[in-house]
């Protein structure tokens, strides 16, 4: 998922099918001169479809559809003929996907699920034909419904990342290199902030065959939640982790009060961000003797487990997935 490669959010005009027109027509052939109404309902618009796909990553494949246009219904025909429906639009997006309408700003769909399906606007409905409108007292009516019109608006699709862990930090505390240490993922690794530019996954294989996948999102700064640096593109992934690994490096002036902005910021963007789980590991830890690691535990949060790993030489990276794998599943052992 290079930078170049990974789209998050797009916007696009939706417009559904209209609804066909119900048939006015009335039987005539050589053997009827004048028969009754015979016409036939119109069809369906075409339905917009949202579907999960679990092979897609990034909303990339839609970047230039930028106008989506369903077919309408056919209209209905004489000898009761249906006219037929629209042939409905899948629009595939990776699991995590929003869809929220631009212009009230309400959520319309989510999907989670593989294979999930949403109808995003739905076609209209086709009109009944003449036959529909025969009475005792008017056996020929010269009337019959049109179609119904479909639905249209600007609809923004924004992909928040699937996640078990959601690594947040500081640019170039080290999220990078964790998650190529414990991971098969391959994420940029540089001594510079804002190597990550993206969200970058990675399936974490535990004990007896199983696993979880951790994410590294794209760093945090002081004012993240006002927008500032990456701002709410970062912290709009986070929201689907289940649990938050805070990763602080060793050589901080001031371990506590990071973690203290890192916490404020997630408050601010989103007050059920600290709902999650958290944990929080001291990274590069090589260069800490004993006694650094026990003033700085100290400093931590008393409700909160910790632990001093290092990427680099492996130091504790598995007491680091027992931790992450605990927090995960306390859940369900409740």
């Amino acid at each position: 998922m290079e930078k170049s490669n990974f789209v998050d959010q797009i916007k696009i005009f939706c417009r559904s099918g209209h609804g066909g027109a119900g048939s006015k027509h009335f039987l005539r052939n050589k053997l009827t001169a004048k028969g009754g109404p015979d016409g036939g309902d119109g069809g369906r618009g075409a339905h917009i479809i949202l579907k999960g796909n679990k092979q897609l990553w990034t909303l990339l494949h839609l970047r230039y559809f930028k106008n989506i246009l369903a077919e309408d219904g056919e209209n209905g025909g004489g000898n009761n003929s249906t006219g037929r429906n629209g042939k409905d639009i899948i629009i595939e997006v990776p699991l995590g996907t929003i869809a929220i309408d631009e212009d009230s700003g309400k959520l319309e769909a989510e999907i989670l699920e593989d294979g999930q399906e949403i109808i995003l606007l739905r076609g209209g409905r086709g009109g009944l034909g003449n036959s529909h409108f025969k009475t005792a007292t008017n056996q020929a009516p010269e009337y019959a419904q049109p179609g119904e019109d479909g639905h249209e608006g600007i609809k923004i699709l924004e992909l928040k990342v699937l996640a078990d862990v959601g690594l947040v930090g500081f640019p170039n505390a080290g999220k990078s290199t964790l998650l190529s240490s414990i991971t098969a993922a391959k994420p940029k690794v540089a001594d510079y902030a804002f190597t990550t530019l993206v969200p970058q996954l990675g399936m974490v294989e535990y004990r007896d065959s199983r696993s979880f996948c951790m994410a590294d999102l794209p760093g945090i700064i002081e004012g993240a939640a006002e927008g500032k640096g990456l701002g709410h593109r970062f912290l709009r992934h986070i929201e689907r982790n289940s649990a938050l690994l805070f990763l602080i490096p060793a050589d901080s002036k001031d371990h506590r009060k990071e973690f203290e902005i890192l916490r404020a910021e997630l408050e601010k963007y989103n007050p059920d961000m600290l709902q999650k789980d958290f944990v929080i590991a001291i990274s590069k830890s090589d260069m800490l003797d004993d006694e650094l690691k026990t003033a700085i535990a100290a400093e931590m949060p008393k409700n909160i487990p910790h632990i001093f790993i290092s990427s680099a030489t492996g130091f504790q990276l598995q007491q680091l997935k027992d931790l992450l794998w605990k927090t995960l599943n306390s859940a369900q052992e409740i």
